[in-house]
């Protein structure tokens, strides 16, 4: 049977509008970048990059000769850190927090002085590390640590509630354990040693001798050792200072370290400290547990909050090659 002719173009107009909607409920097909490793937020981490900073990781663990098996953990690590910094350099823009150039300049002065004079440079090039990722890297990290400061730590304050509450908890953690003051003489032989020995009894200072003949570190300050609790020394410390009174002083004691002998100067015996004196301690340690506990919320807000998108195989395609070595010298 022929349908009428006035029906056929609405059957024909139904069957274009379903076709046109099942194609728009079909999400469109995304081109993924594949030299995007993830996104978050919208801003692209760069394989380029990636793969830099990854084979720096690689160089400096000896790792980069391993299987891909073997290297995915240290992607799967590279790639949360370089999302977390992300997010945080984001939130940090944000709140419009920058440092200037003499900030960064003396970052990075701060980092330089922990080197001989002469050996930064080449620091830097065996880290694969030129100076001016140098300071990228010192701006980056300047500018988190502002973002932690002005908006996560300011937020943190310690009551006098929970001062009293830790000291009555801990007040025992908080007394003054039995301290001694001493000074040590160290040599090599055991002759040399009695021969010190010797000269002690006959009224020679300990100090002076010290100064003179020990081979530790303090013998520049007579071997002044400073005050002192049971368990800061090596054991054979503690088994002979903790025995001896004022003024006096040990029969040679051998060690790992060489020949010793030992004077005790003073001794404070144990004693309990009350929260007055204990206080400004409490606080501070109040204040460093509050304050990581806000930034591992900050954190973990960023994190729950924000869209990131991995593009997987393009990670997987990437294999760890060591990165380039860097110009160091060069700004």
């Amino acid at each position: 049977m022929r349908l009428p002719p006035t029906r056929a173009p609405f059957l024909s107009l139904l069957c274009a509008l379903a076709a046109l909607g099942s194609a728009c409920n079909t999400p469109p097909k995304t081109q993924v970048d594949a030299n995007v490793v993830a996104s978050v937020n919208g801003e692209a981490l760069s394989r380029a990059e990636f793969e830099q900073e990854l084979g720096r990781e690689l160089a400096s663990t000896e790792a980069s000769q391993r299987t891909p098996e073997e290297i995915e953990p240290f992607k799967r690590t590279l790639l949360d850190t370089s999302i977390h910094r992300m997010l945080l350099l984001q939130a940090a823009r944000k709140n419009n927090i920058t440092v200037t150039p003499e900030e960064v300049d003396r970052g990075v002065l701060r980092l330089s002085g922990d080197y001989p004079a002469g050996n930064f440079n080449e620091v830097l090039a065996q880290g694969q590390l030129s100076m001016a990722e140098l300071r990228a890297r010192e701006t980056n990290r300047l500018i988190i640590e502002k973002l932690f400061a002005n908006h996560v730590y300011s937020r943190v304050a310690v009551t006098e509630e929970e001062l009293r509450a830790y000291y009555t908890v801990h007040e025992a953690e908080l007394n003054e354990p039995e301290q001694v003051h001493a000074a040590q003489i160290v040599v090599k032989g055991l002759d040399e040693a009695r021969r010190l020995q010797a000269q002690l009894k006959t009224g020679k200072k300990f100090s002076d001798l010290a100064r003179r003949y020990s081979l530790s570190a303090d013998a520049k300050v007579g071997g002044d050792l400073g005050f002192f609790p049971r368990g800061q020394m090596p054991p054979a410390f503690d088994e002979v200072v903790f025995k001896l009174g004022v003024g006096q002083v040990s029969d040679v004691v051998s060690t790992e370290y060489g020949y010793h002998l030992f004077k005790v100067l003073e001794r404070k015996a144990a004693r309990k400290r009350d929260l007055g004196e204990a206080r400004q301690w409490v606080e501070a340690k109040l204040l460093e547990q509050k304050r990581t506990e806000a930034q591992e919320a900050f954190e973990k807000e960023l994190r729950d909050k924000a869209q990131v998108q991995v593009n997987e195989p393009t990670l997987q395609a990437i294999r760890g090659q060591p990165a380039a070595p860097a110009q160091a010298a060069k700004q």
